[in-house]
């Protein structure tokens, strides 16, 4: 892969953005991801997933020079549904994924960040969305998920004015987790992945799959997370979960 590295480390992949100075996301990029997360779907080693961008930023936006060589309108909305795909592809990743920001997450970099289950940020990140003042919108998903996160009113003012937060700022609203040094930011995501990944991965998946219906009805959730309480009491982890808790050891979940 020319611009996105992943290695797997004690179960966590770590995927780094490699496209220097701003980790632009290009349409290569975007192919790199979804190649990167195809593997993290289908291999059973990897049990979470930490984003991070080498060099100063994040990721600082879509690549703006791609969209001098679009032609028409079907294909700059293709331009867009690809973004959709990749991140949606993200946030459905039955592994939890976790962005460890620092710099700036800007336009489709805030885009990624907000595909992701986990936030952490480095104490003064830019966190913004600032495609109005290009004569754009967001495309990659920022006008759907910046509102669920951070409710429609601060959303709509982040947007209409494409003015940035700082990452302390997104921490009081509920976009940022954690605010941290920047020297500590990559080192705490992996510790969080690595605690996750220590925990069954059929309950981790399961939980994931819970808080999306979160946005139905309290019926209808209730009536997921009931069937699926169900569910595990079938599962060999929870067999051991609860024989280690009572011989007082740490579990050994397989995953089954």
């Amino acid at each position: 892969m020319e611009h996105v590295m992943w290695q797997v480390e004690e179960g966590v992949a770590i995927v780094t953005l490699t496209r220097p100075p701003a980790n632009a996301l290009s349409r290569g990029v975007m192919a790199e991801l979804n190649e990167v997360f195809e593997n993290v779907y289908k291999d059973n080693e990897i049990k979470a997933v930490v984003f991070h961008g080498e060099g100063r930023f994040f990721a600082a936006g879509a690549d703006i020079k791609e969209f001098t060589e679009v032609k028409n309108e079907q294909e700059f909305a293709q331009l867009g549904q690809i973004g959709q795909e990749t991140f949606t592809k993200i946030e459905q990743s039955p592994k939890p994924v976790i962005a460890a920001i620092h710099g700036a997450a800007l336009g489709g970099g805030l885009e990624l960040a907000l595909a992701c289950h986990i936030r952490l940020a480095a104490k003064g990140t830019k966190l913004g969305l600032p495609e109005l003042n290009l004569g754009l919108i967001p495309g990659f998903g920022g006008t759907q998920r910046l509102p669920k996160l951070i409710g429609k009113a601060k959303a709509i003012e982040l947007m209409l004015t494409s003015e940035p937060m700082t990452a302390e700022e997104g921490y009081l609203v509920g976009l940022i987790n954690h605010v941290l040094p920047e020297e500590d930011v990559l080192s705490a995501a992996r510790s969080m992945a690595t605690v996750i990944a220590g925990k069954s991965p059929l309950t981790v998946q399961k939980t994931l799959e819970l808080v999306e219906f979160s946005d139905s009805k309290l019926e209808v959730g209730l009536e997921k997370e009931r069937a699926a309480f169900g569910d595990v009491f079938k599962q060999e982890d929870r067999h051991e979960g609860v024989q280690a808790f009572l011989e007082k050891r740490k579990p050994v979940f397989k995953g089954n």
